[in-house]
């Protein structure tokens, strides 16, 4: 497909510079921005997707067991002796 784009002078100089520094044409630094955008916008959909699919999980104790073994392992696996999630402050800040 062939496109026409009106750009903006600043935007025309921003790609030819871009082009010139990355030792391509215009024409192949904007298709190679455009995939990657279009890429980006592909990941976070799944991303979303994927999260969306764990809030929607109705399986609330297997919910809760992941939860309590990524609090011990995030407090296991510190440097310091300091917890991130000491008991005491369980219902209060986390």
């Amino acid at each position: 497909m062939t496109l026409t784009l009106n750009l903006s002078p600043e935007l025309e100089q921003y790609l030819l510079q871009q082009a010139n520094q990355n030792g391509l044409s215009v024409e192949a630094l904007a298709l190679q921005l455009l995939t990657n955008s279009i890429l980006l916008k592909q990941k976070q959909a799944e991303a979303v997707n994927l999260l969306q699919a764990w809030i929607d999980d109705e399986d609330a104790e297997e919910q809760k067991q992941t939860g309590q073994y990524l609090i011990h392992a995030l407090d296991d696996d510190r440097l310091s002796e300091r917890k991130l999630f000491p008991l005491e402050m369980k219902g209060i800040t986390w």
